[in-house]
């Protein structure tokens, strides 16, 4: 893998695998030549409630190239779920086709195997199902909210008294946020080749969380987890929808022990709308109370969402209310209601990029209210102690972020009144929002292999860790390259497959911290190795291939774990940020573009500029796509998806974007982990909808409370009545 670059961590370089995405060389789960590989087609229910009454498969069993249909009458016995609504998690199992139950419209009721992907899909459609359907189906939100229940004991959270608080305060703003669900929608779809040789299982999967998915499938075929196999050497964009095992992967690998070939199942996109997970609806009741001098007195945040009929999942909306501003008078609650729908699960920032869309605008509300500049009122609040852990912060740079984002956005020439800042027909507006998300660190072990060829020294490490595009490849061979002394060109990355050194997989902004001190603690070790052979002191300062001449070694390897520091624990470690958003809204068709964005962030070591760059361009076009056009709408008689593809299910494209500058601020936060190194993927996400929903307001005098914002809502809306001045 061949780049031109610098060596070590810090340096803007190109991605070290590019030249193998950009030539197709990058094998991704359904392009691995394996041999006498067959094709498997899931089949799914086209009612949301009920139960299956009889399957006629004779014409798709008869069509030529047709090798099996399974369904629950021959399907292989899994193991079940042992409770009532277990929790959905990467290394919980993933039975399918084991009754005859239909808990929502598109779940799984069967799989065809094929010889080819065209006659699997042509058989698939031939199969007949006939229904008993309930007609009590919960698809509606609003009906079945009295069916909603506290999912655990940490739904909920509260310091002091939330009451008092609001009878405290001076000014108050009680209002209600809504947020669509959304679908991930990677550019690869879900895809798995499965195949099983004297009992153990292969699976060419695209999952983000590789140990946790092999727990996931021994569990489920109830075998050994070291007769089970995951390679994802390449995972085109997962967002959370990769996290766990879907029931494709389950129905792939039964199929090939059916069948006794490889079997091939990749997930349509219509499919990807009913199978693959998705965001939930959040309703989201905040209540604020603060002082005249912009003092909090009370701060609660209690959402309504949903989960399915069998599974519970739960997105942390209130996550950053608990924790961002300093607060005595605390209260967070969720709640969740049973519906026929599939399970949702992660998305993007889950919790905060929903959650801080209310507890930002409902923030700039209040400021409003208060006649305090948003920025102002936020410093106003800060702290230096995570009051809902009582542990300091083991950095925090918020006021930095919001300071340093308004001088380079220009903040001080906003208008405060709205609809005062014009241009012909556009009503120009100006938001900020804060941001942060919590930085985890888990422990991450590694192998780093060196060899000597033609006198110069090579590295190859290894980790079952993944890359989900977010450039995993190149930081890790950045950080082997600083912690050897080599350049990048000469070190070789492997990861992707879990015969491999064992990580957290990627999701959850762990996966930069965790792989790159992994790969650090191989390389501490291998050098401390190789210099105790010779008696050497550790602070001698000797290359990486003369310590190998010297012990007469072509080739050496050693493996290191890293994990988090007893110091770790003692504090509360979050990256912070914040965004500055410039909308002009016309003022007669409701129309709104964003015009620019600055975003700032403050996340520990910046390991390679240039990702991280594309890290929060990701982000803030994701954030965007919550306000301008992406909700998933179910059809209200029948309980399937409107939105079935991409042309009905809309996402941001270059056009709707805006001129973006990103700024990282320099933060050295060793209490994080040696490195100084902090998850930046879905900070650059969380808050994004606030800010770009109070620069319409501030354009408008419009405050707009249910995303997405379209121009029919924002022509409906009401002025808001203007503050005293």
């Amino acid at each position: 893998m061949k780049t031109l670059n610098e060596t070590g961590v810090g340096k803007a370089i190109d991605r070290v695998e590019g030249h193998l995405k950009v030539t197709g060389m990058a094998k991704y789960a359904s392009e691995f030549p394996v041999e006498n590989k067959v094709y498997g087609q899931g089949i799914n229910s086209t009612i949301a409630k009920g139960e299956i009454l009889s399957i006629d498969t004779s014409e798709a069993e008869n069509l030529p190239g047709v090798l099996k249909v399974i369904t629950y009458k021959n399907a292989e016995k899994l193991k079940t779920f042992e409770e009532e609504m277990p929790p959905l998690w990467p290394d919980v199992i993933a039975p399918v086709l084991q009754t005859n139950k239909v808990h929502y419209y598109g779940e799984y009721v069967g799989f065809v195997v094929a010889e080819t992907f065209e006659i699997a899909q042509h058989a698939a459609r031939l199969v007949k199902f006939e229904y008993k359907k309930d007609h009590d189906a919960a698809i509606n939100f609003e009906e079945n909210k009295s069916k909603a229940y506290k999912p655990t004991e940490s739904s909920d959270y509260s310091r002091g008294n939330i009451e008092q608080g609001m009878s405290e305060a001076d000014v108050k703003v009680e209002e209600t946020y809504t947020t669509a669900m959304e679908h991930h929608h990677p550019m690869e779809l879900h895809a798995v080749i499965a195949s099983w040789d004297n009992g153990k299982l292969t699976a060419y999967s695209s999952q983000q969380m590789i140990d946790a998915n092999v727990t996931a499938l021994a569990n489920t075929f109830q075998i050994p987890k070291e007769n089970v196999r995951i390679i994802a050497a390449f995972v085109g964009g997962g967002f959370g929808s990769k996290l766990n095992i879907e029931r494709h992967v389950v129905m792939a690998s039964m199929a090939s022990q059916m069948v006794r070939k490889p079997v091939q199942a990749t997930v349509t996109r219509q499919q990807m709308f009913t199978n693959t997970g998705f965001r939930q609806f959040n309703e989201q009741k905040m209540r604020i109370g603060a002082k005249k001098d912009g003092k909090l007195t009370a701060l609660s945040h209690d959402t309504i969402s949903h989960t399915s009929t069998t599974q519970q999942y739960q997105e942390s909306c209130g996550f950053v209310s608990k924790m961002l501003y300093n607060v005595a008078n605390n209260s967070i609650k969720h709640r969740l209601i049973p519906m026929n729908l599939q399970t949702p699960f992660a998305m993007r920032a889950p919790g905060e990029a929903t959650g801080s869309f209310a507890l930002e605008c409902a923030m700039d509300e209040m400021a409003y209210k208060l006649n305090m500049d948003p920025i102002e009122f936020r410093v106003k609040n800060d702290t230096q102690t995570d009051l809902s852990e009582n542990k300091p912060f083991s950095s925090r740079l918020f006021v930095e972020c919001l300071r340093i984002g308004a001088e380079k956005f220009g903040w001080e020439n906003r208008k405060k009144e709205p609809r005062t800042n014009t241009n012909g027909n556009w009503l120009i507006g100006h938001g900020v929002s804060a941001a942060s998300r919590k930085a985890p660190y888990q422990k991450t072990s590694a192998k780093v292999i060196i060899e000597l060829a033609g006198g110069e020294p090579t590295a190859t490490i290894k980790m079952d860790a993944t890359d989900i595009g977010t450039g995993s490849y190149t930081i890790i061979a950045q950080t082997v390259s600083e912690y050897l002394g080599i350049r990048v060109e000469q070190v070789n990355v492997e990861i992707g497959d879990s015969e491999f050194p064992k990580t957290p997989g990627s999701g959850g902004s762990w996966g930069a911290a965790s792989y790159c001190n992994g790969a650090r603690a191989a390389c501490e070790n291998v050098i401390s190795e190789l210099k105790n052979k010779l008696n050497l002191a550790e602070t001698e300062e000797v290359s990486i291939g003369d310590l190998l001449k010297r012990n007469d070694l072509t080739k050496y390897e050693a493996t290191g774990t890293a994990e988090p520091s007893e110091e770790f624990k003692k504090h509360s470690v979050f990256s912070f940020g914040a965004n500055f958003t410039e909308v002009w809204v016309d003022k007669d068709t409701g129309m709104w573009k964003i015009k620019r964005m600055v975003n700032v962030g403050s996340a520990g070591k910046i390991l390679n500029p240039k990702t991280a760059y594309g890290q929060i361009i990701g982000g803030l076009t994701m954030g965007a796509g919550m306000v301008i056009a992406e909700q998933s709408k179910i059809e209200p008689n029948f309980g399937n998806f409107i939105t079935r593809t991409l042309a009905d299910y809309h996402v941001p494209v270059n056009l709707d974007m805006a001129n973006i500058d990103v700024i990282f601020l320099p933060e050295d936060d060793k209490i994080a982990n040696k490195m100084g190194v902090k998850g930046i993927g879905e900070l650059g996400i969380t808050s994004v909808a606030a800010s770009i929903a109070n620069a319409i307001f501030n354009a408008t005098g419009k405050r707009m409370r249910s995303l997405p914002i379209t121009p029919e809502k924002l022509i409906e809306a009401p002025i808001e009545k203007q503050i005293e001045t």
